[in-house]
């Protein structure tokens, strides 16, 4: 998923000081520090999916992710933006099979909810572009 976004929004890799300079998608899957960004990624992901039911909950995991990117990493919000659209296209790839239009509509409304959750975040904070 981060490999396929560096490579299409080389742009995003300027938040990662230990991984900025990659250019080789062979380099950027090998990385450690790579890895374990994903790891993080996709963890709160799984915690957002994990908790769809439990409002409180996703607000709370994507307003920690969005109040951390906007104030710590300084992260454009547009990037989130970005990520959940190659990350519905990866998930839409490797499932391909077993990806009907119902979970395809699902994760889209997925990818809404975290991009909508993540710059309310930045709005909180008081992001300024």
């Amino acid at each position: 998923l981060l490999q396929r976004f560096f490579v299409n929004f080389p742009s995003a890799k300027q938040y990662f000081s230990q991984f900025k300079h990659m250019e080789d998608p062979l380099e950027m899957e090998r990385s450690l520090q790579l890895r374990k960004h994903a790891r993080r990624v996709m963890g709160a992901i799984n915690t957002v999916v994990e908790n769809l039911n439990d409002a409180d909950k996703v607000s709370s995991v994507l307003a920690l992710v969005g109040k951390a990117h906007a104030l710590k990493h300084k992260v454009e919000p547009i990037y989130f933006k970005k990520l959940t659209g190659v990350m519905l296209e990866v998930i839409a790839e490797e499932y391909a099979n077993d990806f009907p239009p119902e979970a395809h509509g699902a994760w889209t409304k997925m990818k809404t909810l975290i991009y909508t959750h993540v710059t309310a975040a930045y709005k909180e904070v008081g992001w300024a572009q």
